[in-house]
């Protein structure tokens, strides 16, 4: 059956130095041919060539432009590609795009290049949902993270643990159909033992998730602090512009703030709450029960003590709140006549909690409170390395899946059952395995998939 063919502005709508119209599909030489004037035809050039010329409508000049061509299979959609290099400018890139639709192309629906590459083969649905990832990286280890799975690294290793559990499988299947040629004795602990090592690979996939949501989505922050602390004024500097008032007058946050902040290499999805004390005012009183709700969900917590004025009830408070928490203690305002030691301060948080003199007001600290957030991200409880994080929501759904069927196949064994009982929920491993890479998903769901993405990709 014949696809249409496809095109869509794949740059941001916004004047620029330029502009990238990109076509695919069968007819997109044809398409490119009947409004490219240049010193060669589209169809007659060699692939991955780039061409000199102009875009017409009909005899009228729309722009000076490079064409670069794209021969099937070696493109991203595995499909015949121009991409047209035009200026920037809104105007012009719609118009060239108009051009283009109205000499046989479609406009392309979100994601719909992408989702063509997953439909023949160029890409599995892991690596699809990384394209989305890359584009929408909000740090370095997002990026790096992103890159890595569209490179393969879930992909390969999905198809390893299919490839391991189809075997086994097959193997079954074969002795039950001829148990005179093929014998099954002692078959199960083999097979035992080589699911439990499945089992500790999926676990460690699994696990990986909360930290894929780190990296993905960033470290969610909460600054903690009696009143007057210093808490918005170190949003301020973070955020780098004036995001939270900051008074003498305490209590003047009562609601809650957000902000996401890059911080080095590291995204923080930033919360400044209400200073938490004792209060009678019920406006008060409401965001101090918020403060106090957004710290027990948080990933990151950072504890601001105004280290000119003792500590008393409310930071002992704050103190209970925290612990068992990724804590970060700063001593701020220490640009004045201080009245609390790190020493004091880590006798009640713990020897273990990191404590950093800082002065919001002078900004300085600041790159020390970086380098430890880095730290804990990249040593501590918050992870990352080397190896394969699952940051998506539905692909940790598949493995949970796939590991529960793995565990019933353990039982199985365990409990004497018969080679045929394996077969069940090995089979049902393998198609949860397949959600990941795209191989046991219905239509709709690639619909939806697809749908998120942004147009021209």
């Amino acid at each position: 059956m014949k696809k249409e063919t496809i095109a869509a502005i794949s740059t941001g709508m916004s004047n620029s130095g330029i502009g990238i119209i990109r076509i695919s599909g069968e007819e997109a030489f044809d398409i490119a041919d009947r409004i490219y004037r240049g010193k060669d035809t589209i169809k007659d050039a060699d692939s991955h060539t780039i061409h000199y010329g102009h875009i017409m409508d009909g005899e009228e000049i729309i722009d000076e432009v490079l064409v670069m061509v794209m021969k099937s299979p070696r493109t991203f959609t595995g499909e015949d590609t121009v991409e047209i290099d035009c200026h920037g400018g809104t105007y012009v890139v719609r118009r060239v795009l108009e051009t283009v639709l109205r000499n046989g192309a479609r406009a392309a629906e979100p994601g719909e290049f992408t989702k063509r590459a997953f439909l023949n083969g160029r890409i599995d649905l892991s690596q699809a949902e990384a394209v989305t990832d890359v584009i929408n990286s909000e740090n370095e280890y997002a990026l790096q993270s992103s890159i890595s799975q569209l490179k393969g690294s879930v992909k390969n290793k999905i198809i390893n643990i299919r490839n391991e559990i189809i075997y086994n499988t097959a193997f079954i299947e074969s002795a039950l159909d001829d148990p005179e040629h093929i014998s099954v004795d002692g078959y199960g602990e083999t097979l035992k033992l080589t699911l439990q090592q499945i089992a500790d690979e999926l676990n460690n996939l699994i696990s990986s998730a909360d930290n894929g949501r780190v990296i993905k989505e960033g470290i969610n922050t909460v600054i903690l602090g009696k009143p007057n602390a210093g808490k918005s004024s170190l949003l301020n500097v973070l955020s780098g512009h004036e995001r939270a008032i900051v008074t003498d007058i305490e209590g003047t946050t009562r609601d809650i703030l957000e902000e996401q902040i890059r911080l080095g290499e590291v995204s923080l999805n930033v919360i400044d709450t209400a200073g938490i004390r004792n209060t009678d005012n019920v406006i008060e009183k409401i965001g101090v029960d918020r403060a106090q709700e957004y710290a027990k969900k948080a990933d990151l917590i950072i504890y601001v003590v105004d280290a000119s004025r003792m500590l008393d009830e409310n930071d002992e408070k704050i103190l209970h709140l925290v612990r068992e928490k990724n804590t970060i203690i700063l001593l701020n305002k220490s640009d004045l006549d201080t009245v609390i030691t790190e020493n004091e301060i880590k006798s009640k948080a713990g020897e273990d909690t990191p404590v950093i003199s800082v002065s919001a007001k002078e900004e300085y600290g600041i790159k020390e409170l970086e380098d430890k957030v880095k730290d804990l991200f990249l040593k501590g409880k918050i992870s990352f390395n080397e190896q394969i994080f699952i940051t998506n929501a539905r692909q940790k759904t598949a493995l949970e899946e796939a590991l529960e069927s793995i565990k019933k196949v353990i039982q199985s064994i365990d409990a004497g059952m018969s080679e045929d009982f394996y077969s069940i929920d090995l089979m049902d491993a393998y198609e949860s395995l397949g959600k990941i890479t795209g191989e046991s998903v219905g239509e709709d769901l690639i619909n939806e998939i697809f749908s998120k993405f942004c147009m021209g990709k």
